[in-house]
């Protein structure tokens, strides 16, 4: 998820473009926790906790550099100074809110929202900039969602070995389907919005900017509040899940695997 310029004042990056030693060790563990599971089957049932949330951090990580990048690259430099291009998952706003909230949802519910946001400064792009700039988190999230579909198919044969890792891997990549979903709604706030907000009228524009802080957090107490739009964002998750040949039960199963609290 992207923002506009108004930002709260950062901390200096140390090194604003070095990939950081913590997205370092998140990948590190995420692909250990996958040779564990695939080698050490008694022990795959303990390790897919970790390697799902991991994973799932990995990803908001790619997601948010997704925005980073091609602000830097569209004219804004000062994401480098934000120690944005680090891809350090500390730098994505605040820790409760952008890393520790979104967390939670997954734990607790199983949803995947988006909490992290990188501070774009929109006056230093020309439109079709920031249209794109918006748009690269969601391309990096359909990515990462790319490359779990095509681990999940060219790998079937060894995961039916491992069935708590091909579980996982599912539920990991319906996480994706799930964000990627969400944050192209064309909502204030969200990266949909961001893609189309230049092609609307100016009137409706400032309006839905005036909201953009707090539309996302609207939207997610709808969406769990309100039965019939809660269905339709299933519906919509099961259909695209589907529709690219991932099996919803599958990903449920990794789901279940994921609450180690309940066994």
């Amino acid at each position: 998820m992207s923002e506009g310029a108004q930002e709260p004042p950062a901390k200096p990056a140390r090194n604003d473009a070095a990939v950081s030693p913590i997205f370092l060790v998140l990948v590190a563990v995420f692909l250990a926790l996958a040779v564990l599971m695939l080698w050490r089957p008694g022990l795959a049932r303990a390790a897919a906790f970790p390697f799902i949330l991991s994973g799932y951090l990995i990803s908001i990580c790619l997601h948010e550099f997704g925005h980073a990048v091609v602000a830097y690259y569209s004219g804004d430099r000062t994401v480098r100074a934000k120690g944005y291009l680090t891809l350090n998952p500390l730098r994505y706003t605040n820790l409760q809110y952008s890393i520790i909230l979104p967390i939670l949802f997954v734990v607790i519910g199983g949803v995947a929202l988006p909490g992290a946001a990188v501070y774009i400064d929109r006056r230093l792009l020309l439109r079709w900039q920031d249209a794109l700039v918006s748009a690269a988190g969601p391309i990096a999230t359909a990515i990462v969602l790319g490359l779990l579909l095509l681990v999940l198919k060219m790998g079937k044969g060894a995961l039916i070995e491992a069935p708590v890792l091909y579980a996982s891997l599912a539920y990991l990549a319906m996480l994706e389907m799930m964000m990627l979903l969400f944050n192209v709604i064309p909502c204030p706030g969200l990266d949909g919005w961001g893609i189309i907000r230049h092609a609307l009228p100016q009137v409706l524009r400032k309006r839905g900017d005036r909201f953009a802080v707090i539309a996302p957090a609207i939207l997610v107490l709808l969406l769990f509040l309100v039965p019939d739009l809660n269905r339709l964002f299933w519906a919509g998750v099961y259909y695209s899940c589907n529709a690219v040949g991932l099996d919803p039960r599958l990903a449920w199963h990794g789901f279940q695997l994921f609450q180690f609290w309940k066994f």
